[in-house]
């Protein structure tokens, strides 16, 4: 771990020597009260100060109390405008935050998600990081973490009894994502993936229930084919459509660490099970599970035949409701489309209650900036955001929220009550792959899929990316 934090702080000090930061800065919020009159203040005894002393410091630490009112001028990094997505959420926290604390100022820098990797390197080699910033989940992390640059939030959830308010399932999936025990960033957006379905074609082949395991979901594909009806659409056109349903094979069948064991070295991409899944979307490609010209097919266009009945089933997330809150586009209807979990192949390997879910952006807490301000500030951050995000958005961020949710779409609701069911998550078939093995996974897959390379020779290329990108 040494070698690596050496690597890290040199790479970012040399980025320093480059970069000038850059973005625009909002502040925000009001000046504390001046409570030192000059009457008042000559009037105080010694006694009188280190009683109150004593009695702010009791009030700092205790969380269960009244928040004590710490002075406090919080500095943000963001990619999101203040009128944009989460950027409206983080301000409306702080802004309510400064009613319950008159104390509190913050200042909001944008910017852009191209250059917010750079932009923290440099702050990192200046020892200037912002009290709270955007980044990355996942592997950009652990190079934060290894170098001790941020705060361990679910010990200072722990410590403060709040770790209840990030959801079990985002705590599992920032946990694998960053292969820590704890929690080293704060999500800010959840998302569930698996497999949408349209009603009236499973009604036309005799389905009358969504599969529950694998044997039943290769049967139901079996029956789908046989009635006439295209099983899949698959949006291998991009790629990372083919590999997500790699991905649900692995993971069901080796569990929720497979992709992380292979990425580490404890697992081989060329072991048994990796290859028995890749061969799993060739044998349905030739099947005819896919109709033709898989590979030419987008995502955009996968959706847009499972809503018009051309196929029956299709993989993705729950971003799809977009789609399919438009009525233009889906001619299904407002209850023409379900949705299922990847089917489980073993229960005892990879449990019914653990989805597939990705967070996007997070945001850390700088370590040397931390204090006893930015705890209380952290208390109000995860027990409001939940319900400020369903109550303004209709989103689920990754936290527990109690705002009424009667007024959402139906496909939000079926969204909002699958992300509810998860009591665990994994991720993605890329998401421990660095940027070289992940670039040749993707490359190969369609190949894969069209037969002219083989699962073995498919997973060997992985593992081969692997091994070069480790030298």
């Amino acid at each position: 771990m040494k070698k690596k934090m050496v690597s890290f702080v040199l790479s970012i000090a040399m980025v320093s020597a480059m970069l000038a930061g850059c973005g625009s800065t909002t502040s925000s919020g009001t000046a504390a009260a001046d409570t030192t009159a000059a009457g008042s203040a000559a009037a105080s005894t010694a006694a009188d100060a280190a009683a109150e002393t004593t009695t702010t410091v009791a009030s700092a630490t205790d969380f269960t109390g009244e928040d004590p009112q710490l002075s406090k001028d919080l500095k943000i990094l963001s990619i999101w405008a203040e009128d944009n997505d989460n950027g409206v959420l983080i301000n409306d926290i702080c802004k309510a935050y400064q009613e319950v604390n008159p104390n509190f100022t913050y200042e909001y820098e944008v910017v852009s998600a191209d250059d917010l990797k750079q932009k923290i390197a440099t702050l990192v080699a200046s020892d200037d990081l912002p009290d709270m910033f955007a980044y990355e989940s996942g592997a950009p992390i652990v190079d934060l973490i290894e170098a001790d640059k941020i705060v361990d939030i679910g010990a200072e959830l722990n410590k403060i009894g709040d770790s209840s308010y990030v959801t079990d399932s985002a705590t599992s999936l920032l946990k694998t994502l960053s292969g820590t025990d704890s929690i080293y960033d704060l999500p800010l957006g959840m998302n569930v993936e698996g497999f949408w379905y349209n009603k009236a074609l499973f009604e036309q082949a005799g389905i009358t229930e969504t599969p529950a395991t694998w044997d039943d979901f290769e049967a139901d594909l079996k029956k789908l084919s046989d009635a006439g009806i295209q099983p899949l659409a698959c949006g291998a056109g991009d790629k990372w459509g083919a590999t997500r349903l790699i991905n649900a094979y692995t993971v069901r069948t080796l569990g929720p660490d497979a992709m992380s064991n292979a990425a580490d070295g404890t697992a081989k991409y060329t072991d048994e099970g990796y290859v028995a899944a890749a061969q799993k979307i060739q044998d349905w490609n030739n099947e005819g599970y896919f109709g033709e010209g898989v590979t030419t097919v987008d995502m955009n266009t996968a959706g847009s035949m499972l809503m018009s009945g051309k196929a029956a089933i299709f993989y993705n997330g729950s971003w799809f409701t977009s789609n399919l809150n438009d009525t233009t586009a889906n001619l299904a209807g407002e209850d023409g489309i379900g949705f299922f979990n990847i089917p489980v192949a073993d229960e005892s390997i990879s449990a019914a209650d653990s989805y597939s879910m990705n967070c996007g952006n997070i945001l850390c807490l700088s370590k040397s900036k931390y204090d006893d301000a930015t705890t209380w500030f952290l208390k109000y951050f995860v027990e409001h955001m939940g319900d400020e995000a369903m109550s303004k958005q209709g989103s689920i961020k990754g936290y527990t929220y109690t705002a009424d949710t009667s007024a959402v779409s139906g496909y939000t609701k079926l969204v909002l009550d699958e992300i509810d069911k998860a009591k665990s998550a994994f991720t993605w078939y890329e998401a421990t792959m660095n940027s070289e093995v992940s670039t040749v996974t993707q490359d190969n897959v369609q190949t894969l899929i069209n037969g002219d390379m083989t699962a073995e020779e498919y997973m060997q290329s992985i593992q081969d990316a692997s091994d070069n990108s480790a030298q």
